[in-house]
């Protein structure tokens, strides 16, 4: 039993940090369909007007945004039926049970808290930008993270608040991550990937998931816990927490990506290559 115990921690160890941190390579919003999510469209279209029926799911105006970005790149999906089908069982994982968490998550605590919760968290991650910018040869922006962190943990009570964004020079800095900055050394992205529970990946981000997981302050804990021959179960709290805290916002852009899409699976997969394009050019 005990072994049965230490075995769930260690996956819920693993796991958890993970999810928060491939999830927020999601697209941020909305992002348009790709060329196959329009041929999709266009192929039901056609089938409801041999049936005589409305579009139920898709109006005009959203046929038209269809069309109008059917020239969108999209990235290569060799492994496409391995994908849907783990883009499937993800799906029903995000319906069934980290949907409801979310929405207990959100009803339990009013917005403000849930914010200054947020703000702790994406304070505490400063390593995994400020290595990163440094990596790429953006020292300057290095030093921007930096004075962003030193202001907002000082002057925002350990990072519940965020005065630096009030600071034009320190406001709105672009994320960094492992990923991005094996993009900026040429390294292209590799098959398109649909990890279990973790969701939209490719082979480059999947591996740069690790540089992130070491980089984050708040799996550090883990690390200690694993080569100290004392084990300490609290350890499993600041993961567990980051996950929940970054759920609401996690399920809100998968739902907005894939909520009215004809193809829920090609309009995930073309809002994250295109995310991460841009990510990687900024």
């Amino acid at each position: 039993m005990k072994y049965h115990a230490f075995t769930l921690r260690l996956l819920l160890l693993a796991v958890t940090p993970l999810l928060t941190d491939c999830s927020s390579t999601a697209a941020k919003t909305a992002v348009k369909p790709s060329a196959d999510a329009a041929a999709v469209a266009s192929k039901g279209k056609a089938a409801d007007k041999s049936k005589g029926m409305a579009a139920d799911k898709i109006g005009p105006a959203k046929d038209d945004e269809v069309d109008e970005y059917a020239t969108t790149a999209d990235i290569s999906d060799p492994l496409q039926k391995l994908n849907r089908g783990t883009f499937w069982v993800n799906d029903q994982l995000y319906t069934f049970i980290f949907r409801p968490i979310a929405k207990g998550y959100t009803l339990i605590l009013p917005r403000p808290v849930r914010k200054g919760i947020d703000n702790v968290f994406e304070n505490v991650k400063y390593p995994i930008r400020v290595v990163n910018c440094t990596l790429q040869g953006k020292f300057k922006r290095a030093g921007q993270e930096t004075g962003k962190f030193v202001v907002n943990t000082v002057g925002g009570v350990g990072g519940i608040f965020r005065p630096a964004e009030s600071i034009p020079a320190l406001a709105n800095l672009p994320d960094e991550d492992t990923a991005q900055t094996f993009g900026k050394w040429g390294i292209p992205n590799g098959p398109y990937l649909v990890l279990p529970l973790l969701g939209p990946s490719s082979l480059r981000d999947a591996v740069g998931l690790a540089g992130d997981y070491a980089l984050n302050p708040v799996n550090w804990p883990y690390f200690w816990w694993y080569g100290s021959r004392m084990k300490h179960d609290w350890v499993i709290v600041p993961p567990l927490a980051n996950t929940l805290r970054a759920t609401p916002a996690q399920m809100d852009r998968y739902d907005t990506i894939t909520k009215d899409a004809v193809d829920p699976y090609l309009s995930a997969r073309s809002a994250y290559s295109q995310n991460r394009a841009e990510a990687v050019k900024k």
